[in-house]
């Protein structure tokens, strides 16, 4: 899919509430716009909904900032903040006032709340029976004294609000299912539907891709553009993520920050190919690039059905990132991982560290896993100790002995490392098992681990024979 053969220019957004931390659920509902809009050659917006001020907090938004940075879902335009825009809303109500499509309305919240119980009590649907609706031949109640008014829209009646939605299909709601909406509060602030509208507007957003979690607005937001004389963008609604339990995936639920899967060593690369078939797929495509992805993505093949968090498909989907990726780079990812553990960064510019990823990165599946590999070759060992007792025995002593003599000597490559070992192990009348594995684990700290004479190449002559020696 390219710029040229589509239809319009498309301009895509991410809107999110800074109320907590921001989560896989909810970066999946960036990471479809992000890429509709690559994969297009359009705009992706970043706007921050922030206009519930007792929730929200500048510690929210730096996750999502965070988080969207670190996963490469770059923006083109904002952050934009709403609560910076209440001018604009301001203008905006006022334009609806004017051409009759927003009221004032005096009911009291004690008055709704009794209107509600008692459409209840009648098993009706609690809803604003329009009591301040103006009506042409109709006698509003006396405007009570003191009374601050919220403004409503005055939303059509009679009718269907329909649209094509690019996941669900077609969705039809009728204008009777839908009261008039509180638009502005009695101080003046406007309500979320509304600055959604006037946001979508003056951002010429084409395309809507949220979660499904907003169908239920839909139907009010595209009242309230026509209202305004715009036609209302495409609408896509994602399908919810449901954690591991299978529960939508909040923080209640035990969802972690995006950010925290970083610190946890996956890959950004990893995370996006695994969040982008948790409700898109490419035939039987599992593991695929960046770029393979913003090829192939279009709305067309988005999921109807929830899915399903599972960690431990992550981490696979993350192990075929890591064993793919070139050492360097991995190398570079680590070196900070170690710097933290305390290994200067001096002792990392020795060359050692990309043969060491690539010696190990079949083993892993995280970079903290590669990390705890590369911290033996770096820092201080100590051996598991039922290892230890399994596999250093004092029948085995006289032949460590031997090799550590026959390792101060030799040439320091692979291959004068393994011939010392032939020559040990003819020596003592022992088989490669026997010598291997207490040399691991003295030299790294276990006994499972890839080639020997690899390992004891990487780690150095001096350390070799010391740890040898020093047991």
């Amino acid at each position: 899919m390219t710029e040229q053969n589509f239809p319009v220019h498309v301009r895509t957004r991410f809107a999110p509430s800074p109320t907590g931390f921001i989560h896989l659920g909810n970066i999946r509902s960036a990471l479809y716009p992000w890429a509709f809009a690559r994969a297009t050659g359009g705009d992706f917006i970043l706007r921050i909904e922030d206009t519930d001020l007792e929730r929200s907090s500048q510690a929210a938004v730096d996750v999502i900032i965070e988080g969207m940075a670190w996963l490469g879902l770059d923006h083109d335009e904002g952050p934009f903040y709403q609560m910076q825009r209440m001018d604009r809303y301001k203008e905006v109500l006022a334009q609806l006032q004017a051409t009759g499509h927003v009221y004032p309305c005096y009911m009291s919240v004690a008055e709704l709340d009794a209107l509600r119980e008692k459409q209840m009590a009648a098993k009706e649907k609690p809803r604003y029976d329009g009591t301040w609706r103006p009506e042409a031949g109709k006698n509003l109640p006396p405007v009570p004294e003191g009374v601050q008014p919220v403004l409503r829209f005055k939303n059509p009646q009679g009718g269907v609000v329909a649209w094509e939605d690019k996941v669900k299909g077609r969705i039809e709601i009728r204008n009777d299912e839908l009261d008039d909406l509180v638009i502005a509060r009695p101080d003046g602030t406007p309500t979320y539907n509304f600055c959604v509208v006037v946001d979508d507007i003056d951002m010429a957003i084409t395309h809507v891709i949220r979660g499904d979690d907003h169908v239920n607005n839909t139907p009010r937001q595209i009242n309230i553009f026509r209202a305004l004389g715009k036609e209302p963008p495409v609408y896509a609604h994602l399908p919810t993520v449901l954690n591991e339990q299978g529960e939508k995936m909040s923080k209640r639920n035990g969802a972690k920050p995006v950010t925290q899967y970083r610190d946890e060593g996956y890959l950004p690369d990893a995370m996006v190919n695994y969040l982008a078939r948790l409700g898109w797929s490419h035939g039987d495509d599992e593991i695929f690039s960046r770029e393979q992805f913003l090829q192939w993505f279009n709305l067309d093949h988005l999921g109807r059905s929830a899915a399903q968090f599972d960690e431990a498909k992550l981490r696979w989907v993350n192990a075929q990132h890591l064993k793919a990726m070139a050492d360097d780079a991995l190398a570079a990812l680590v070196a900070p991982q170690l710097e933290k553990r305390g290994i200067a960064a001096a002792d990392l510019a020795d060359g050692r560290l990309p043969r060491i990823c690539a010696l190990f990165k079949d083993r892993c599946d995280t970079t903290v896993a590669l990390a705890d590999w590369a911290f033996v070759f770096y820092g201080a060992v100590l051996p598991v100790e039922a290892e230890r007792t399994q596999h250093v025995t004092d029948a085995i002593a006289p032949a460590l002995d031997a090799l550590a003599d026959a390792l101060s000597a030799c040439a320091w490559d692979k291959a004068s490392i393994s011939a010392a070992f032939k020559q040990v192990l003819a020596a003592h009348g022992l088989k490669m098992p026997q010598l291997a594995m207490p040399v691991r684990v003295l030299v790294v700290g276990t006994a499972h681990t890839p080639s020997v004479d690899a390992v004891l190449e990487l780690v150095g002559r001096e350390k070799v024979v010391a740890r040898l020696r020093n047991r």
